[in-house]
């Protein structure tokens, strides 16, 4: 029997396509599913394609693997990936590999790798990222692991990995759970990304009356310039959809409660953990949490809103592409801060300027500032915060009066944008020179004896309130 370079357990469509990727590449590749006729259909399908080795069993999936042995597991992230696990560590031996290629919990993956660590099994928690397409044609990967790992497997992802000007989107983030933390991480942005555009959108549909097909034309113009991304050039595509049974805009015939899988969740979870504020991630994963109230929304449906009132076209279209622009650096920079501290906090040197260069192809918020943020990162590696950064300080200052008419005009017409609000907030409160953080702290020692710290004087101190209101050291 030929043997297969690397192997592929999980044939849903991303476990298929990434075969399919491999095999396109050169690579033959084992390729194994619970329900055998997906195996099957697999290979009479695409078998043209490239060298497939299927298999029925699990055993036999690991049998038919080089050693040492490389498989990568594609199923749904938690119990089941655990399990699949336990079968695979059982038929290997010290030196061969296990990849999860899933939306694994990054904690969850610095427990495989240890227990597998300690017998002798290379495990590397991977993130993928790219939907159905990238898998196929070229993903951003980001994986853990080992340095060793990283050896035997690197070349494999570099090659399979989407390239820009000529550089692959896959390098090694660090070690254990720092790959599934990154997509973590990247999804959270996501999430951002997306509530931005959906606000942008809202606003100017609401305050301008115009239709989906005329905001397609916006955003396809907006993405010939600083804001071109992949998730800029699909909204041209889904607002200019009409629906083929009703002849409506698809945007108005689909419910508007949007789903999650929980990566934005967990991204926000982290960084309340690591104490570093991702505000506008939580506002994205709030504001779909509230999309799926519909029951209290029903209920709120007599509160009273100001009366909608127009404002000029041409005016209010590009102070939201400011806002959207700045508001999405503000995104982006606190995704980079959470991957700084949580590097720092697990050991894990995450290079935060290789991120953003694998970031810019393969995957879902590739676009064309990604560059600027590697620019950053190369400038300065020890950047404390991208708004820092001379080139984003400077479009962050060029937008700002136009992020604040934004703002305002969504308040006065009653138009909720969590997402410009709270990267507004942010923006302000890292400018400000005092924040009201001192009063904070002053009610915290009144009714807790919390302590403060003083200006003027190194140490904590604590104020007798209920006494002689006379300040002692700590």
């Amino acid at each position: 029997m030929d043997l297969a370079d690397i192997g592929v357990t999980g044939l849903a469509v991303m476990g298929r396509n990434l075969a399919r990727n491999l095999a396109r590449n050169g690579y033959a590749v084992a390729v194994h599913n619970r329900s055998e006729t997906r195996t099957q259909e697999l290979v009479r399908e695409f078998g043209d394609e490239g060298t497939f080795v299927p298999a029925s069993e699990l055993a036999d999936f690991v049998a038919s693997l080089k050693r040492p042995r490389r498989a990568i597991i594609m199923v749904k992230a938690g119990g089941g990936t655990d399990a699949v696990i336990d079968q695979l560590a059982e038929l290997m031996e010290p030196g061969d590999m296990i990849v999860d290629g899933g939306n694994a919990h990054f904690a969850d993956t610095r427990r495989r790798e240890a227990a597998l660590r300690e017998r002798g099994i290379h495990f590397v928690g991977s993130g993928i990222s790219g939907g159905e397409e990238g898998a196929l044609n070229g993903p951003s990967i980001m994986p853990g692991g080992s340095k060793e790992s990283w050896e035997a497997l690197g070349p494999i992802l570099q090659k399979i990995s989407a390239q820009v000007d000529g550089v692959p989107c896959a390098v090694h983030v660090g070690p254990d759970g720092a790959g599934h933390f990154v997509k973590m991480v990247h999804n959270g942005i996501e999430y951002s990304d997306m509530q931005l555009i959906a606000e942008s959108y809202d606003l100017l549909r609401q305050a301008l009356g115009v239709t989906p097909a005329d905001l397609a034309e916006v955003f396809r113009q907006w993405n010939e310039g600083e804001l071109g991304s992949y998730l800029i050039e699909i909204t041209a595509e889904v607002l200019e959809q009409v629906d083929a049974e009703t002849g409506r805009p698809f945007v108005d015939v689909v419910v508007d409660q949007a789903e999650q899988k929980g990566t934005g969740r967990w991204t926000v979870q982290s960084a309340l953990e690591l104490g570093v504020p991702v505000t506008g991630i939580a506002e994205a994963v709030f504001a779909r949490a509230l999309s799926g109230h519909p029951e209290q929304r029903r209920a709120a449906r007599s509160l009273e809103g100001p009366e909608l009132s127009g404002d000029g076209a041409k005016e209010l279209v590009e102070d939201v592409r400011q806002a959207l622009y700045a508001s999405k650096i503000v995104a982006y920079a606190q995704g980079f801060d959470q991957m700084a501290a949580a590097s720092k906090e697990y050991g894990w040197d995450v290079d935060l300027g290789a991120m953003a260069t694998i970031w810019r192809g393969g995957c879902i918020i590739r676009a064309k500032f990604l560059d600027r943020i590697r620019a950053a990162y190369d400038a300065d590696p020890n950047l404390p915060t991208l708004l820092a950064d001379p080139t984003f300080a400077g479009a962050l200052n060029l937008a700002q009066e136009s992020w604040r008419r934004v703002v305002t005009t969504a308040v006065r017409i009653g138009v909720p944008t969590p997402g410009f609000s709270s990267a507004l907030a942010y923006y302000d409160g890292l400018r400000r020179d005092r924040l009201p953080a001192s009063l904070v702290q002053g009610l915290r020692d009144y009714f807790g004896a919390h302590t403060y710290h003083r200006v003027d004087k190194e140490g904590a101190f604590h104020t007798d309130w209920s006494g002689d209101r006379a300040e002692r050291p700590a």
